[in-house]
């Protein structure tokens, strides 16, 4: 398609009952009747109930300026059907709208003329609308009102899914004295409160869902516990996200809980470079050396991250990891390393420190752009330098003392009677040159 249709005016249609086949257009009292819902009037909102629109279980129609892909009818196109872009339409209810924008009092009145609770022509009912924006005491009259707390959207979302931010805990809370399964599954992906709160890092929702019983290990669609998920977020290196990996923890959660894939909680914080929860799970005994399907270990999939997390020092992770006893990357890889991570100089300094010898091909200085080269000048100067000959006696001294200590260089060096920039040698803190 070369061109997309000239966007059109927002339109309202009214349809009185879901079943029927006749739409009102927009008019005035409509127009008037969505407004005073959107902006929470309840004297135009009571004036136009008792005028115009006494049935409150009505539904609109509302279209909008975007444009989606819609499916049309096997029946008429053939097993393939017919797929066309059209304006995206919602359907939704004055209950629903109310309810979205949090007017507690409008809600009340609609309810009062017996609007129904669990009316959801566009897929998600009032509840699951003032679960996404927060309104307590929205949820608080729904409940009253005999809304149901396990009503499952289109997406086949609970309500209990939607609580999401932070100003919903109150939500949570209502819904689960009204009897929310607190472990019912999504429809699609399997996953229960639990993982929506750990996807979110939302510690106190978390609190919440484990007093009403969470399984703390339940398992989603794709084997992934709430542990699991919240160790591969991006805003996962937070205190509040440290704060709930030790919730989970202190419940008993699989600290070597492996997904569909294998991958381990550990997996997950090394490919998010999160270093504060990857100590976490390795003093907690995460294998530091798992292995997923792909035969990827967690030091791997911090090598693999390193270029696009740049901003929060994956070398720590490295760093941490080696300090554990993981595995070094089999000395002939070592040219893939400098190809993924030139850009990120300390990586490759933790990583290239943690031999007692390795030796500079001539691919290794082809592996690092130029640009990448002048950026980092001082660093691949000393680094490529080291090409033909020894290390200093320094390093192997200190090559000598962590093969001895093995995975324990975290605990015993720290311990050693030396100066703290000796300690900060021994586990391989970057220095920004090669000696």
């Amino acid at each position: 398609m070369d061109e997309l249709p000239e966007p059109v005016t927002e339109k309202l249609q009214i349809c009185p009952k879901l079943d029927s086949e006749h739409t009102l257009t927009a008019h005035a009292p409509a127009t008037r009747y969505y407004t005073a819902l959107v902006a929470g009037d309840l004297r135009s909102l009571e004036v136009l109930t008792d005028r115009y629109y006494q049935d409150v279980n009505m539904v609109f129609e509302i279209s909008k300026n975007e444009l989606e892909w819609q499916v049309k009818s096997q029946g008429s196109y053939g097993l393939s059907g017919l797929w066309s872009l059209e304006y995206k339409r919602e359907l939704t209810t004055p209950l629903c709208l109310a309810a979205r924008w949090g007017h507690t009092a409008c809600l009340r009145h609609l309810l009062r003329r017996r609007a129904d609770p669990n009316l959801a022509p566009g897929g998600h009912g009032p509840l699951h609308e003032a679960c996404l924006g927060g309104h307590t005491d929205c949820v608080e009259l729904l409940l009253e009102y005999e809304a149901d707390p396990n009503l499952q959207s289109d997406e086949g979302l609970a309500p209990l899914h939607l609580c999401t931010t932070p100003d919903s805990l109150g939500c949570a809370r209502l819904l689960l004295r009204h009897r929310a399964t607190v472990d019912l599954p999504s429809e699609d992906g399997g996953e229960t409160a639990l993982h929506v709160a750990a996807r979110h890092c939302l510690c106190d929702h978390a609190r919440l869902y484990l007093k009403y019983g969470a399984c703390v290990d339940a398992r989603s669609a794709r084997e992934e516990t709430a542990l699991s998920i919240l160790c591969g977020q991006a805003l996962g290196t937070g205190e509040d996200c440290l704060q709930l990996c030790r919730l989970l923890a202190a419940h008993g959660a699989d600290i070597d809980a492996r997904d569909e894939t294998r991958r381990s909680p550990l997996h997950k914080a090394c490919g998010a470079a999160n270093a504060a929860l990857a100590r976490f799970l390795l003093l907690r005994g995460a294998d530091v050396n798992a292995m997923d399907y792909g035969g990827t270990s967690p030091l791997r999939c911090v090598l693999q991250s390193a270029i696009f997390k740049q901003d929060i020092r994956p070398h720590l992770t490295v760093q941490l990891l080696l300090n554990h006893g993981s595995q070094k990357i089999w000395p002939a890889a070592f040219v893939k390393v400098l190809k993924s991570c030139a850009a990120v100089p300390e990586v490759i300094e933790v990583l290239f420190n943690s031999y007692s010898q390795i030796p500079i091909s001539e691919k290794w200085i082809e592996a690092v752009p130029e640009e990448v080269f002048q950026q980092h000048q001082l660093f691949y100067e000393s680094f490529f330098r080291l090409a033909g000959t020894v290390r200093c006696l320094q390093h192997l001294c200190r090559s000598a003392i962590r093969q001895k200590f093995g995975s324990k260089c975290y605990r015993l060096i720290p311990l050693l009677p030396v100066p703290k920039p000796l300690h900060d040698y021994l586990l391989l803190e970057p220095e920004g040159v090669v000696l």
